[in-house]
């Protein structure tokens, strides 16, 4: 069989004019006027429906096709007519229709509307519904976009471990990877678990960054970048967190904090103006019923230069705000997290676009980070966009042997485990630079959809690995 993509009949549809072509898909909706029926089908390769015309008299099984119901799987065979003049342009007249696989009454997609909430307790059927469609094809190019990018300008694609030592945020929310016998754990004397009888003869986890390890790629190609699965073990059940999710990770060598942010802000547009072009009928959809400011914030954001502000002045201005009227449920003060109110507010209130916060406190951020002259703050830059929050996380990593030993010693670290970190200062440090983003949370700006949970093909969070 020679199929045709319904796609394909939408990009060129004077070539396919007339035409006799094959197409296979799923039933989103059957009408059956007794003598003439209109299916309505897709097939996945783009948004857009195919309009598909059957008469009783061309087609031995008619009846049988009309009562399909919404889910099965058809192979049509027919003609290509054009409809210029008609709200689809095209349709096509069926000359045979094969039913591939039906679809019972259960089915649980009926045309009604269904809510989030129910969507995600069927993930395997979720993504054949429209909202699904959209997010997840709008991952796809936007995954294609960071590669794209990365790859345009000499970067080099790094797979760094799921399986690591050691905590890159020293966060300590990470799963444990074991193969002991958990109901008979070997122990040492003083009571602790003997690490030497796992599988790699000490503790290990799921990696929570990839950065370190990239770090090493980026001493000696220049610039790297990877893009793969992190875990945190952090019990949270919030609209942005989950369990599960995908990290990118760049890192540059002889780059500072204003190199990277640029990097970053490059990226961060070159996504957007990606998805906007290759996703239009998505975009369309999303803008109309999930977030209907989407299009026009994306534009702003793409065609923004970016503001920058140091983490002490952007205090100044929330407390200022703050005396003028401004309700914030926390309180801005120096020496604490900016929360999302406070991200937002600058974002959007006084920028009103995307935000670089720099050189924050040393004590809020991770070890790796340079530290500033003041000895107070570190050279970090965190992108702030607008009806979001924080998007990126970056910062110049310290590069000083000495700088970085003290810091770690100061936060009690198992020096002996980042020892490997250690010796890229020791043998041809550098300046560099490099930033996190996370890519759920780019899809939740992407698309308007707000919980991350509707992001991701199948969600891990606290009590549940379903699928």
């Amino acid at each position: 069989m020679k199929r045709t993509r319904i796609a394909q009949l939408y990009a060129d549809q004077t070539q396919f004019g007339g035409a006799h072509v094959t197409v296979a898909g799923w039933v989103r909706s059957i009408r059956d006027m007794k003598d003439i029926a209109f299916i309505t089908l897709n097939d996945g390769s783009c948004f857009k429906n195919l309009q598909i015309v059957m008469d009783r008299t061309k087609l031995d099984n008619y009846s049988d096709v009309a009562s399909q119901g919404v889910g099965a799987s058809l192979i049509i065979s027919g003609n290509v007519v054009l409809t210029p003049k008609r709200p689809q342009p095209l349709e096509l007249h069926a000359q045979s229709i094969t039913v591939a696989g039906t679809s019972g009454p259960d089915y649980p997609l009926q045309k009604q509307h269904q809510s989030r909430e129910f969507l995600r307790t069927v993930q395997h059927l979720r993504p054949r519904t429209n909202l699904f469609r959209a997010v997840f094809r709008i991952r796809s190019v936007a995954a294609y976009a960071i590669h794209t990018f990365f790859q345009n300008r000499g970067f080099v694609y790094v797979n760094t471990p799921l399986i690591t030592t050691s905590d890159a945020e020293g966060a300590g929310e990470m799963f444990q990877v074991t193969t002991l016998d958990l109901a008979h754990v070997p122990t040492l004397k003083d009571g602790s678990v003997d690490w030497s009888k796992d599988f790699f003869g000490k503790q290990a986890r799921l990696t929570v960054s990839g950065q370190l390890q990239a770090e090493n790629f980026a001493m000696a190609f220049g610039d790297v970048y990877t893009f793969g699965p992190t875990f945190r073990a952090e019990d949270s059940n919030t609209r942005r967190h989950a369990a599960e999710f995908w990290m990118i990770e760049p890192e540059m060598a002889f780059t500072d904090l204003a190199g990277e942010m640029q990097v970053s802000e490059d990226m961060l547009k070159f996504v957007i103006r990606t998805v906007l072009d290759k996703c239009p009928d998505e975009m369309a959809m999303l803008n109309r019923f999930v977030d209907k400011g989407l299009v026009g914030r994306l534009e702003h954001v793409a065609n923004s230069a970016f503001a920058r502000i140091s983490y002490t002045d952007a205090i100044q201005v929330l407390q200022d705000a703050e005396a003028h009227g401004t309700k914030f449920e926390f309180h801005p003060q120096w020496g604490q997290e900016l929360q999302t109110e406070h991200e937002r507010y600058l974002a959007e209130k006084h920028f009103k676009k995307p935000t670089f916060v720099t050189d924050y406190p040393k004590k809020v951020k991770a070890f790796y980070m340079r530290q500033n002259n003041d000895g107070k703050t570190v050279a970090a830059a965190d992108c702030l966009a607008p009806g979001l929050g924080e998007i990126i996380g970056g910062s110049q990593r310290e590069e000083r042997y000495d700088v970085l030993l003290a810091r770690m010693k100061e936060l009690h670290m198992n020096i002996n485990e980042y020892q490997h970190y250690l010796d890229l200062r020791k043998y041809g440090t550098c300046k560099h630079a490099g930033f996190g983003l996370g890519f759920e949370r780019l899809i939740m700006y992407l698309t308007g959809v707000d919980n991350i949970r509707d992001v991701i093909p199948h969600p891990r969070e606290p009590g549940n690995a379903e699928f």
